[in-house]
């Protein structure tokens, strides 16, 4: 049985929670998110430490859960996320500008994604994209969009992939 709802999330200097009813608010130097709480879980703020609370043993999960949330919240309000990518192949490029992220990856036209609200991409050279916004789900899906459209493959190593995976090789066909 999991216990990740009994541990306490500690807020940094700058770092305040709002409860309303179910609606639960945290704002900090990076911006604001707003999470709705399930019926049965709650949130307590003492100084710098907020507490989860639940009602019985069915909605033990849902506490922990609401705990991992919360603390990905206040992570992203005071430091923020990010998720780093890397192209491999000839002539695989990237290069962000303004709200799309502008990627030559090998396919018959170059293909232009467009950032969700509150995210930015950087490029800091041409086979590399780092993606950062203050909500850890949303830097997650766009990284994992970006993947989609060219991931790794075992023969070569050629695609996209994260800057912290590994990509199993796999030896040719042989006669």
């Amino acid at each position: 049985m999991s216990r990740v709802a009994n541990s306490p999330v500690a807020l940094p200097k700058g770092v305040d929670i709002q409860v309303e009813g179910a609606q639960l608010s945290v704002k900090g130097g990076k911006g604001s998110l707003d999470l709705t709480l399930t019926d049965g879980v709650g949130v307590n703020v003492e100084q710098d430490v907020a507490t989860i609370t639940y009602d019985g043993d069915s909605k033990r999960a849902m506490a922990g859960t609401t705990r991992s949330l919360l603390a990905n919240m206040v992570k992203g309000v005071s430091e923020g996320w990010e998720k780093r990518l890397v192209l491999n192949g000839v002539g695989y490029r990237a290069k962000a500008s303004g709200k799309s992220v502008n990627l030559t990856i090998g396919l018959s036209h170059q293909v232009d994604y467009q950032l969700a609200e509150g995210l930015s991409a950087d490029t800091p050279s041409q086979t590399e994209i780092v993606i950062s916004g203050i909500d850890k789900q949303a830097v997650g899906q766009a990284a994992a969009e970006i993947r989609s459209f060219r991931p790794p493959e075992p023969y070569k190593g050629k695609g996209i992939r994260y800057a912290d995976e590994y990509v199993r090789r796999k030896e040719a066909k042989k006669k």
